[in-house]
Order: structure tokens, then C-alpha cells, then sequence
């Protein structure tokens, strides 16, 4: 989510659009929060795939998307956020070590790189998709690649395919990929909500490809389908929903305990689709595992290494992008203390601040 250098005009329209939104954050969360409490986590003591862990690398400052790779078990796929140039790093969870680095060739400079996701046809989707100044980019890019059979360092060819919006231009920090039809699908981000975007049926290279609006989503910073594709789960920065996928549009939602990051960015289920890892960028960043129950429509907190019960969305509207409130995993009422109040305050002015600094 970091920001691009940008003209006078729209500086100071992006910086206060920001801080609206944080405001009415830290207004909503004053009222009615309930979250699942800070974790820090570590490298898996036993050595066991998929459950939390640091990112100990210290090249990946701003860790923007996560996908559990589907070659290589317990590895995770990241990249940094704009400006860091084309590369793609996998994190084994067991250590939090990078094994491979990835630098892609055959794509122009990478300008907001925001997602990640894996397809069915084994390629590695990358959305170049950001755009800080509120839609002023004409055009976006989603870059392609075939999954490694072998984790090492490497130079790879990828694939560019260029992406317009049908409604016009979009910020986005959302793109997943149909794990079935291989469909690629971006949510736009915005103050008061944005969209779920569309993609052809094929993305092709030779021209543009045209993303169309299918319904309203929240304000998301990233989304993830479930392996088996029945489930579609778009998280904020304070809360997540999972909505069911049925033929190719939103269904029922359901709430997911969701723990509190500093600079919520990312979430991708593990493999076996049995759990959620939710990522946030900052050096040595932590990725924490919330085990799922859905028989009881929530996140839960079976593991040591999994966020603890208490979830923060209800079904209502909340200011953070339509999704925070006051219900936990087990539907029980969260305890909104003094506390908890001043830590979420304190990191939305933070990023507020940060945000309207990188701008001005």
C-alpha cells in the first residue's frame, strides 16, 4: 500500500480521503470494536507447515499479498509493495525463510504491485494493481507465470496482460483467481465501498482485457478463494467475511475471526483449505494461522499458533469498509476496552499520518 509519487492536484485529495476513512474507523472502533487480540508470531516451534510465522527476510519490508503455493508444501508466495522492482519471494512457514527469489523478465517496470494468487492451470497470477491516487492510471497489469517444480532462485518470463475497468479507472488491492475456472477477479478499494470486478473468460496478452462490475464489496485490502471454490474471503483492516461462491457471484457471508495486524494487508487460506493465513507488512512481519470451524460460521482458535477466538465483524455495515462489528468467531459479544480502543486509535493516526507524509 505504499504510495506513489504523484502530482500537487490529487496529493492532497488522497491524503484527506485517507484520513476520513481512518477517522470514521477509529470513531466506529470506539463504539463497537471487538477483535481477535494481537499476535506475534514466530518461526512454528515444531517445524510444522502452515502455521504462523515471521517473515525473517529483510528485503520484504512491505509484504502486500500472500498465496500458499500449491507445488511446494507449507511455502508461501509474497512480494513487496510499489517500487521495489519485479520480485517474487516464497517463505517457507516452517522457518520464515526465504527459499526462493523469483525476478521476472518480459514485463514492463512494475508500478503498484498488490496481489497474488494461484491458478488452476498452476501459474502464479501478480496484480499490478494499485493505484494510490484514487483511479488515475488508465490502464493496470496482471503479470503470469508457471509455478516452479524446483524452490530456487531464479529469472523467469512472464507474461503481461493489461487490464482496464469497464466503469473506469480503480484503485485495488484485491485479485484472486477462481480456483476452478481459473476466472480472474479484482476488488476495487474505496472510502465509502468498491466493486467486484469481473475478468474475461481468458486473459489475453495482445490486447485489453476488460474487467466488468458484478456486485458491491466493501473496502477490502485482499481476498482469497478457498481451494475447493465454494468460498470467497475478502479481509480489511480490521475485520474479514467469507461469502459463499455460486456460480461465479457472491452468496451468503459469514463472519471470520480476524486477528489485529498494525498494517492489515493480505490473507490466503493454507492448501488444504482447513485455515486462514493473514499477513501485514512491515519488516520482519508476522503471518498468523485462524483455524476454520464452519460449522459455526467463524474463525476459531484451536491452535497455539492461531488467532484467538474473539472476531470483529457482524453483518452490518461498519466504517472500515462494511465489515467491522461486534460479534466474535463463537458469536459471543466482544470486550471493546480503554485498550483496545487506544491501540486501533493509535495505529489508524499513525498510518494516517504516514500516509498523508508519503503524499506531501
Amino acid at each position: 500500500m505504499r504510495s506513489l509519487p504523484c502530482h500537487p492536484g490529487p496529493r492532497v485529495s488522497g491524503a484527506v480521503a485517507t484520513a476520513r476513512a481512518l477517522a470514521a474507523v477509529l470513531l466506529t472502533t470506539a463504539s463497537v470494536v471487538a477483535f481477535a487480540p494481537a499476535v506475534t508470531p514466530a518461526a512454528a516451534a515444531d517445524g510444522a507447515p502452515d502455521q504462523s510465522f515471521t517473515i525473517k527476510d529483510p528485503r520484504i519490508t512491505e509484504s502486500s499479498g500472500l498465496a500458499a503455493s500449491r507445488a511446494h508444501s507449507g511455502v508461501y508466495w509474497t512480494h513487496n509493495d510499489s517500487g521495489y522492482g519485479p520480485q517474487i519471494y516464497a517463505v517457507d512457514s516452517r522457518t520464515g525463510e526465504t527459499v526462493a527469489t523469483l525476478t521476472l523478465e518480459g514485463i514492463g517496470k512494475p508500478r503498484d504491485v498488490e496481489a497474488i494468487s494461484i491458478g488452476p492451470d498452476g501459474n502464479v497470477y501478480v496484480g499490478d494493481i494499485g493505484d494510490n491516487l484514487n483511479g488515475t492510471w488508465d490502464h493496470v497489469w496482471i503479470y503470469r507465470f508457471p509455478e516452479p517444480k524446483e524452490l530456487k532462485d531464479a529469472t523467469v518470463r512472464a507474461t503481461q496482460f493489461t487490464v482496464k475497468y469497464a466503469d473506469g479507472p480503480r484503485d485495488a488491492e484485491s485479485m484472486m483467481v477462481d480456483p476452478k475456472t481459473g476466472r480472474v477477479y479484482i476488488a476495487s478499494k474505496n472510502e465509502d465501498g468498491g466493486g467486484l470486478y469481473e475478468g474475461p473468460a481468458e486473459l489475453t496478452s495482445s490486447g485489453t482485457n476488460t474487467f466488468r462490475r458484478i456486485d458491491d464489496v466493501p473496502w477490502v485490502t485482499d481476498g482469497a478463494f478457498s481451494p475447493d471454490g465454494k468460498e470467497l474471503v475478502l479481509r480489511s483492516y480490521f475485520s474479514a467475511r467469507a461469502y459463499a461462491w455460486q456460480n461465479g457471484r457472491l452468496g451468503k457471508d459469514r463472519r471470520i475471526s480476524a486477528p489485529f495486524q498494525p498494517q492489515a494487508e493480505s490473507v490466503t487460506y493454507t492448501a488444504d483449505g482447513k485455515a486462514l493465513m493473514f499477513g501485514s507488512e512491515g519488516e520482519e512481519s508476522g503471518v498468523v494461522r485462524v483455524d476454520l470451524d464452519k460449522d459455526t460460521g467463524g474463525g476459531s482458535s484451536s491452535g497455539g499458533n492461531s488467532s484467538s477466538g474473539g472476531g470483529n465483524s457482524s453483518s452490518g455495515t461498519g466504517a472500515d469498509g462494511g465489515m467491522a462489528g461486534n460479534a466474535d468467531g463463537g458469536g459471543t459479544q466482544g470486550n471493546a476496552t480503554l485498550g483496545a480502543i487506544i491501540v486501533i486509535g493509535g495505529a489508524a493516526l499513525v498510518f494516517a499520518f504516514k500516509r498523508m507524509r508519503r503524499k506531501g
